[in-house]
């Protein structure tokens, strides 16, 4: 089996794992961080998936990690299905909260002129933002799982 960019066990497919969990625990942080954001239920969302995408990210960083300190391909069919599946729900989880994130954000800034403080609603675009760059990185690792897995 041919290796190529992204997949478990290579350099690439570390640094996605890694960028995943970064801009993830940043999503989590700069929403956290707001005095308010209890009070919408699609932030709360957004930050219960971010959580779960921090968890999957940071297991699978270690394992890719070992994986390449050892010069091991992960290319068993069993694990990568799991890797295929794992990946296509937290990047459907982490579209829909960064979606509904987005919609409240606009709402909330645009149309009902809710920020009073504007670092308020800085944070709350920051999070929104940073969780669609973990979703561009979990959808382009999920694809290269998918392609993997075909190549099994």
């Amino acid at each position: 089996m041919k290796d190529f960019p992204g997949t478990p066990g290579t350099l690439t497919g570390l640094v996605l794992r890694i960028s995943q969990c970064v801009f993830a625990a940043g999503s989590i942080a700069s929403m956290a961080t707001t005095n308010n954001f209890f009070n919408f239920t699609a932030f709360c969302y957004l930050i219960a998936s971010m959580g779960l995408q921090v968890i999957w990210s940071l297991v699978l960083a270690v394992l890719d990690a070992y994986a390449f300190v050892r010069k091991k391909a992960l290319h068993n069919p069993v694990l990568v299905s799991l890797f295929v599946v794992g990946d296509w729900v937290t990047a459907t989880l982490s579209l829909a909260a960064a979606s509904a994130s987005a919609g409240i954000t606009v709402l909330y800034v645009n149309d009902l002129h809710g920020c009073k403080v504007g670092v308020e609603c800085q944070k709350y675009q920051m999070s929104v933002a940073l969780a669609f760059l973990s979703w561009v990185t979990i959808a382009i690792s999920s694809l290269i799982m998918l392609w993997l897995l075909a190549a099994c």
